[in-house]
């Protein structure tokens, strides 16, 4: 009976839900009766609260009775709105909705069907005649979640904030937030009524469940305790607060500007405590601890952890201390160095909450105020890129950026070597640039990447150290096609070497086409957790919390899909999530819903031509996997092998090709091939070896410990023939130390060489 009603309940609210938006405002009072009745159904006989189904576990149920509808679902459709003139529900059962105030899609990207212009959110404003204002990023309008200023008092408070790229909504003084389709239901539902405001409480959505009610509650509850067992620095005796600031880096920030933004000392866990204040009414929202250790070989490592999680809210450090009229503001990417720019400067300044890793689109309208918005983002290469791509969202007429370099390091390191920091943000250059340059406009970032040549070269591989030999990183901008043969395993790898990369920060979305969403999070899963967990579920759920922290997302497409679709989703994704790297797998499943009358390498060439031209215009990483031609098994691929014309190499920056060797009596050896590397020519070839408990790909061990059981005589030749023979030993086992010795003679010259030429083929 339980399980008939909720399914009754979600088959009639989809049929509904797929009618005219005026149909279904029509027949409100059919929602209302329908929906209480079916509700009143369901709770019957349980006193408002779902019996717990005997076959699940008991941390297991309590999302059994919730909509079974997944993240995207829960976003894109919802109960129909119930609304009285007396802004109540009129309920004969008790129903414990609350207010959405909606959080980031839980790693599912979804596209609408019909990209939603700016063109659109005007039309449709100016048919309800809405007034509204074009701001830099966003539309401002005047909120109806409020009661309405008297005429002619001049009191209008544009409130509203609509994004221009999706249509998401905020009202800064309520904070109810929403899609562009929740605004459009909010409007129709006002106007039928005649009414000139609408309660905040309209927007209903599913209920939290307990599980999630306790979790946001422990959450707030840890806040406070964090927040009330810190300490602030003027309560500290000098000579800890010398200590601190010390181990901080942060001994020319003043005490009286820590008491200014509130910044405590946490001192059972030795970290700085920084607070999240609303900005609507200063209230306390979370807190960031900035913790310090010191490393084996004298380094200091910094560490931030969030409360509540990062990815669950949103702020800016320092947003209650702008005011109203202030036109100008810094944007930095750490909480030190927003001090350290107030502190020298007197310029209004924040911190974005997650650093130089994504500006989420929902912080946007709290940035709107400002006329010229600085970056100041960081000295290096990644706050250097990361100032670039944010200008975009923020409007780059406004924007001007920071450029890193020797005199013009992070904030608070300029702080600390003395510079002006005035005069730095003053000679901050123009975000925009015209379409033609010279070279006096290219010269410091010709420097730039001379200079930082680590940096540069991109993020580095932590499981795949020849990959880092060999390509020397990985970058954004680039397009790199990737293919071997049929059943070698190039999900799986592809899979390992991206999540290597989103374990180091770098947003990921992932497009399997071949194989579902939930196969392959399995085999992610697997992957970061290094083991079986068929076979150790108890630590389930330990990986999992972990691995949901990790900044990569899902497209929801699975089988033949459009480019058009494909490449929407991914610039929505951009924009969202500041994504850095796509995978696309593969790049047949997206040739069967072209034209057919078209030939089918006309099509291939021109979805590579598409993923080349995001690649590059949306300054991220496209990872398209292609399947080869069918070739013998007993010859190697080349770059020619890729299914279809030559356009494939050409327009890649990087060509990888996944060599499998078969074999009679045991399981194929596979190699990676770097085929082709634009950035400085390199190509090589190494050995992979695959660990089926774990699902991942190492390079294989080398035979050290039994070059050690050898026994050499103790002269400085034997010695030195050692040594080399531990760098070029890989698995071949060692006979005796006589064949090895004469095998050093022999190719003794050539050495190193010969293996180096033997990688480049």
């Amino acid at each position: 009976m339980f399980n008939g009603t909720c399914r009754h309940m979600i088959t009639v609210c989809r049929a509904s839900y797929s009618l005219h938006r005026s149909d279904v405002l029509n027949s409100q009072q059919m929602w209302r009766s329908r929906f209480l009745r079916g509700a009143g159904y369901l709770l019957q006989g349980t006193g408002g609260s779902p019996c717990k189904p005997s076959h699940l576990p008991p941390w297991r149920y309590l999302s059994f009775y919730q909509p079974c509808l997944n993240p995207v679902l829960q976003n894109s459709f919802r109960m129909p709105t119930l609304y009285c003139s007396e802004n109540r529900l009129r309920s004969p059962v008790d129903l414990y909705f609350c207010r959405t105030l909606r959080k980031d899609a839980k790693s599912i990207i979804d596209f609408p069907l019909q990209p939603l212009t700016v063109t659109d959110i005007k039309q449709y404003l100016r048919s309800k005649d809405i007034p509204f204002h074009d701001g830099y990023s966003c539309l401002h309008a005047p909120s109806f979640f409020m009661e309405p200023a008297p005429e002619g008092s001049g009191k209008e408070n544009y409130s509203l904030f609509i994004d221009k790229t999706t249509g998401q909504f905020l009202c800064k003084e309520t904070l109810v937030e929403g899609s562009w389709e929740d605004l459009q239901d909010c409007i129709e539902v006002m106007l039928n009524d005649g009414q000139t405001s609408i309660s905040p409480n309209v927007l209903l959505g599913f209920p939290e469940s307990l599980e999630e009610q306790e979790e946001r509650e422990m959450e707030m509850k840890e806040v406070q305790r964090i927040w009330s067992s810190s300490v602030p620095f003027s309560d500290l005796v000098d000579e800890e607060v010398q200590l601190v600031k010390t181990m901080f880096q942060i001994g020319k920030i003043t005490n009286a500007t820590l008491k200014k933004f509130g910044v405590r000392f946490f001192k059972p866990t030795k970290s700085l405590v920084f607070p999240w204040f609303s900005g609507r009414d200063s209230g306390l929202r979370g807190v960031k601890l900035l913790s310090a250790a010191m490393q084996d070989d004298g380094r200091v490592v910094y560490t931030e952890a969030t409360v509540p999680k990062v990815s669950s809210y949103h702020n800016l450090f320092g947003l209650p201390l702008i005011g109203r009229k202030d036109a100008e503001v810094v944007l930095t990417g750490r909480e030190v160095d927003s001090m350290a720019v107030s502190q020298a400067t007197g310029l209004p300044s924040l911190a974005l909450p997650r650093g130089v890793s994504c500006l989420p689109p929902i912080l946007l309208p709290y940035l709107e105020q400002f006329k010229k918005v600085t970056l100041w983002l960081g000295g290096d290469m990644r706050s250097w890129e990361a100032s670039k791509i944010f200008s975009r969202k923020l409007a780059l007429k406004r924007c001007s950026l920071i450029r890193p370099g020797e005199f013009q390091p992070c904030p608070s390191e300029a702080l600390a070597q003395g510079r002006n920091l005035l005069r730095i943000v003053k000679a901050s250059i123009p975000a925009a640039h015209k379409s033609i340059v010279s070279f006096k406009q290219l010269r410091e970032d010709v420097y730039g990447e001379l200079a930082n040549v680590e940096q540069v070269a991109g993020i580095q591989w932590s499981r795949f150290l020849e990959l880092n030999r060999i390509l020397k990183g990985h970058r954004k901008g680039e397009l790199t096609v990737f293919t071997g043969p049929t059943g070698s395993g190039k999900t799986t790898f592809i899979s390992e070497c991206a999540l290597d990369l989103c374990m180091q920060g770098v947003n990921t979305l992932w497009g399997s086409f071949e194989i579902n969403n939930v196969r392959l999070a399995k085999i992610m899963l697997t992957q970061f957790a290094k083991q079986r967990l068929e076979e150790n579920l108890d630590q389930y759920d330990m990986w999992a919390d972990k691995f949901e922290d990790l900044p990569l997302y899902f497209m929801t497409f699975h089988g033949q899909q459009n480019i058009k679709t494909v490449l929407d989703t991914m610039q929505h994704a951009v924009y969202l999530y500041d994504i850095s790297h796509v995978i696309i797998d593969n790049l047949q499943f997206m040739m069967g819903q072209e034209n057919m009358s078209l030939d089918k390498f006309a099509v291939q060439d021109h979805i590579i031509g598409a993923f080349r031209k995001f690649a590059t215009n949306s300054c991220c990483h496209v990872t398209l996997i292609i399947h080869p031609r069918k070739e013998e098994d007993d010859k190697e691929l080349q770059t020619a092998s890729i299914f279809g014309t030559a356009k494939a190499s050409q327009e890649a920056d990087n060509v990888l090709i996944l060599q499998e060797k078969k074999l009679v009596t045991c399981p194929g050896r596979r190699s990676l091939q770097v085929a082709k590397n634009r950035f400085d020519g390199d190509v090589g070839i190494f050995p992979l070896e695959f660990n089926k408990a774990s699902l991942t790909f190492t390079a294989p061990v080398k035979a050290k410990q039994k070059l050690r059981k050898v026994k050499v005589e103790k002269d400085n030749d034997t010695e030195e023939i050692e040594e080399t023979e531990l760098k070029e030993t890989s698995e071949k086992p060692v006979k005796s130390a006589k064949a090895k010795t004469s095998k050093k003679v022999k190719g003794s010259t050539a050495g190193k060489g010969s293996i180096d030429e033997g990688n480049n083929q």
